[in-house]
């Protein structure tokens, strides 16, 4: 059994790979080591220790590595570009918030070997179905736990290899199951035979109920019966008749089920556990909304002090940072300019140790990296503390650097009513700053050109750092560059008014920056009032400036009021980010998502605070059965230590949905817990619902440890036997861990 195939074996590439190779680790301009590199025999892991050390050595697999980037194409490899060339250098990209590998080669055909070899096996992996996933999850195990490296398993190292793999099991009934594998009689597995000894333990009892209740013979389920476990169990309705065929189709590995037009069990397990079987609806995966509504009209996703990857004091000032949030689908980056020794502006957090990078390599970096995973447009933020002469030079940068990518003029030539939609927008930047006069008066030259900073450093509302001591508030004018005022044209901030102000004479292409804080205020006192304001400009909410540890606040609180851009430290993991990544999973990841629709209309009258009293209230009640675990992942990797996993359902949305409910506990199992235990919530506003799934190992004595979870829009929920793929706390997969859970949802009378 070679999930690999004859890739492995005749791939040149690949075999330079497992040959092995001496490889420079590049960590800064001084630091560059010799490591020895080497691909093992699963043809997944990758193995490297340094020549000295003893034994310490580290591996990681090709399915954590997301991306092989060719050249100088890291911060860390432009430092060295004098001293290595391109072409023996690359960099290896993981998922989620681990750091670059930045490598350099002895030769331009080693790299290559290393570059070409690395992305077929992340194309391999990425095109395994879940059986070969499956199968590939079990070979590790084995290899690993073949400590003599035989091949074989006697039922000592067995028993080990249950306690690694989160198993605590009755002896006897594991024995017995050993027994019942070792067909040869050996007294040890082979590796086939320990795949059927791997099946038998991970047997789903739980699903083969569910099977026999829908099947007539117990041995499949007729067309008709599977008709019949789609309309009732899954909740399929009309679709059912259509969606049977299809599954017997994709899923049924027996040809001859497939002949009968039946379903075998395996068959039936495969489907539930695939991506179609997961409790997020296939089709709202997909970009499926309507992108040419106002800019108004979405939540955007967005970031916060874009540039660091750390805390607000010391952190390292990146262009990773960048790289890293416009991958996770932010289309809202933010820039903190302050003049620069050379005439050049930089960017880092100002009045802290924070490293300080150039301007125009962020510039640089955005223009590569803006549109990678979304074509809709993307807002640059800018926080500007530079002089007349380094604004206008930032004005060349970008004019320069991004050219026609940056949005300068207005689509047509009307003063606009209402803001572009994401559709209009498509492929372009736009610059959020301050401007001299408006849209209106873009043909007036006689205007001056400073901007009063009066309210501004009055109320401390627009910039996000404390105002320095010795300004006079009342005289203070900021001086702005006419080259870069000109660059703002949709996104143009000013100060704050309040709401009845804004009905009356505010432009749809005006918008403010709040402080969490006062953000939560506003929408505590006049949630109402805030929705409508919503539905024409534009909102841009940031962390309070004592979070100087890089935490986030709760997005929800400002999504209920309809603010478009709710920044968040992309850098930081937790619960706050798992929110942001719930909502923006849907609708193709593209960072925008369509606001309900009494979230649009401009003379809503909704607020959070009441949500009875909108019109078509319509509450639903959700109810989860938590039946089974599989395979969780440990918590502490200490021998010996094994996990008492128990789930919770957390419901974030308006005021009165926010509800949580926990399973018991099970002790000391990790691998196939079964808890069976029904947790109900009604739901008010499902459409501005979250949910998220959390399983923690339970600690009476301490905090439970967090193991993973899952986060996703209420209206993306399947009804129906689900499974739900479980993330790690940098919201990346940990196959093949998952929650088996039966969810109803009906109206609440």
């Amino acid at each position: 059994m070679d999930p690999e195939g004859s890739l492995t074996q005749d791939d040149p590439h690949v075999k330079v790979m497992m040959t092995g190779s001496t490889l420079r680790k590049v960590k800064s301009r001084m630091w560059k080591r010799q490591r020895h590199f080497r691909l093992l025999e699963d043809g997944l892991t990758i193995w490297y220790k340094s020549r000295w050390a003893g034994k310490g050595h580290s591996t990681f697999s090709v399915t954590e590595v997301e991306a092989v980037r060719e050249g100088h194409q890291s911060e860390v490899l432009l430092s060295i570009a004098q001293e290595f060339p391109a072409e023996l250098c690359f960099t290896l990209v993981f998922h989620g918030r681990q750091g670059n590998l930045d490598l350099v080669a002895d030769s331009p055909e080693e790299a290559q070997a290393w570059i070409q070899g690395v992305r077929k096996l992340i194309h391999k992996a990425q095109t395994m179905d879940e059986k070969e996933r499956l199968d590939q999850w079990v070979l590790d195990w084995f290899q690993k736990a073949d400590k003599n490296k035989d091949g074989k398993m006697n039922f000592k190292e067995v028993r080990k290899l249950l306690k690694m793999m989160n198993v605590e099991m009755n002896e006897d009934h594991a024995l017995h199951l050993f027994t019942m594998a070792d067909k040869s009689e050996s007294g040890s597995l082979e590796i086939e035979e320990f795949v059927q000894f791997y099946k038998m333990l991970t047997q789903r009892d739980e699903i083969w109920k569910v099977f026999q209740d829908y099947s007539g013979d117990g041995e499949k389920l007729m067309l008709e019966e599977l008709e019949n476990f789609l309309t009732i169990a899954q909740q399929e309705g009309q679709q059912s008749a259509q969606h049977a065929p299809e599954l017997i189709e994709h899923y049924e590995p027996s040809e001859t089920a497939k002949k009968q037009g039946a379903m075998s069990f395996d068959g039936f397990q495969m489907y539930l556990c695939s991506q179609e079987g997961s409790i997020f609806k296939p089709e709202h995966r997909e970009l499926h909304q309507d992108m040419s509504q106002p800019l108004s009209h979405y939540f955007i996703s967005s970031s916060h002090n874009t540039y660091l990857l750390e805390d607000q004091l010391r952190g390292h000032s990146s262009l990773e940072a960048y790289i890293q949030a416009l991958k996770r689908g932010c289309r809202c980056v933010e820039v903190d300019c302050w003049d620069g020794n050379d005439g050049e502006p930089i960017v880092y957090h100002g009045h802290t140790l924070t490293s300080k990078i150039l301007f125009r390599d962020i510039i640089s970096t955005l223009k590569e990296y803006a549109f990678k995973v979304s074509d809709f447009p993307v807002i640059l933020s800018l926080e500007n503390h530079c002089g007349v002469e380094q604004q206008t030079v930032m004005a060349q940068h970008l004019s320069q650097i991004l050219g026609d990518t940056l949005l300068t003029t207005q689509l047509d030539e009307q003063v606009p009513q209402e803001l572009p939609s994401p559709q209009e927008l498509k492929g372009k930047i736009l610059l959020k700053a301050k401007k001299i006069g408006g849209l209106e008066e873009c043909l007036d030259d006689t205007l001056t050109d400073e901007v009063s900073d009066e309210e501004e450093i009055a109320n401390n509302d627009d910039s996000e750092d404390p105002p320095a001591e010795n300004h006079n508030a009342k005289t203070s004018k900021s001086k702005l560059s006419r080259e870069l005022s000109d660059l703002v044209v949709y996104c143009k901030s000013v100060h704050f008014h309040g709401f009845e102000h804004a009905r009356l004479h505010a432009k749809c292409y005006e918008m403010s920056s709040f402080s969490e804080s006062k953000a939560k205020r506003l929408a505590k006192e006049a949630g109402a009032d805030f929705v409508q304001y919503n539905t024409r400009q534009l909102s841009r909410i940031y962390p309070s400036g004592l979070r100087t540890d890089s935490s986030n606040y709760n997005p929800q609180e400002m999504w209920n009021v309809g603010c478009q851009i709710v920044a968040l430290n992309f850098q930081t993991a937790g619960l706050e980010m798992d929110l942001n990544d719930g909502l923006f999973r849907q609708n193709g990841c593209c960072g925008y998502v369509l606001k309900p629709d009494f979230m649009r209309d401009g003379n809503t009258q909704f607020s959070p605070e009441k949500p009875e009293e909108r019109q078509g209230y319509k509450p639903l009640r959700l109810s989860i059965q938590v039946i089974s675990g599989q395979q969780l992942p440990k918590v502490n990797q200490k021998e010996g230590s094994i996990v008492d996993p128990l789930v919770r359902v957390e419901i974030y949305g308006v005021p009165q949905d926010q509800n949580k409910e926990e399973t018991s506990h099970i002790n000391n199992n990790g691998f196939n817990p079964v808890w069976n235990e029904s947790l109900n919530f009604v739901i008010h506003t499902p459409e501005l619902a979250l949910v998220r799934f959390v399983v923690e190992d339970y600690d009476k004595a301490s905090r439970n440890d967090f193991m993973g979870q899952f986060t996703l829009p209420f209206t993306c929920i399947q009804a129906g036997y689900r499974h739900i793929h479980l993330l790690s706390k940098d919201g990346t997969p940990i196959p093949p861990s998952s929650l088996f859970v039966n969810i109803s949802i009906s109206e609440f009378t």
